[in-house]
């Protein structure tokens, strides 16, 4: 096992492990991310969230450090096993650009984990829906309904982070409808 994967390993769920020093060794050598994204699909579950999650920290700063692996969080990654790397990957979804194929498959993606059982992956799917929208304002037709639904009959957590959401993406429903009254006109 390679040594980055294996500051991951050890412990349990609610531990994080070595994340903080893994991310420092990735920004000291960048050539150590390539290890760590292909770790999101690990045998051990362990190092598989780990992975994920010290992913989608470096890519807060440095999305670019994506562009390489679109097809493989687009394709590959959402067939983990594991929930923990799913909800770093709903986030990580609002870093990439994307055809519209490619949004369309991310949609799928992210509507299809709301039917999961985890409310913790429901919130994440919503906040990776909300930030497809927000990107793509055409999709707020599709997108907002989904989002009202789940903050009526969620989990608090859910309708805490739906009600964040709508407020936000409410303020760009407006500015959609002004363009396209423009372009009418």
């Amino acid at each position: 096992m390679a040594q980055i994967l294996h500051k991951l390993s050890g412990g349990d769920r609610r531990s994080i492990g070595q994340v903080d020093e893994v991310i420092a060794d990735v920004e000291e050598d960048q050539s150590l991310f390539d290890e760590l994204v292909f770790g999101m699909l690990h045998g051990d579950p362990l190092i598989a969230m780990r992975a994920a999650d010290a992913v989608e920290k470096l890519t807060r700063e440095h999305p670019d450090w994506l562009r390489p692996y679109k097809d493989f969080l687009i394709d590959r990654a959402p067939l983990s096993e594991g929930q923990e790397v799913c909800w770093s990957l709903a986030l990580m979804f609002g870093r990439l650009q994307l055809s519209d194929s490619e949004r369309h498959r991310i949609l799928d993606i992210l509507s299809g984990w709301l039917d999961q059982k985890s409310s913790i992956l429901k919130t994440f799917a919503m906040q990776g829906l909300a930030d497809q929208a927000e990107q793509n304002p055409e999709l707020l037709p599709d997108v907002l309904p989904v989002i009202e639904e789940c903050t009526a009959t969620g989990t608090p957590a859910m309708r805490a982070r739906g009600r964040k959401l709508l407020k936000k993406l409410r303020v760009i429903e407006p500015t959609i409808a002004i363009r396209k009254g423009r372009r009418e006109s």
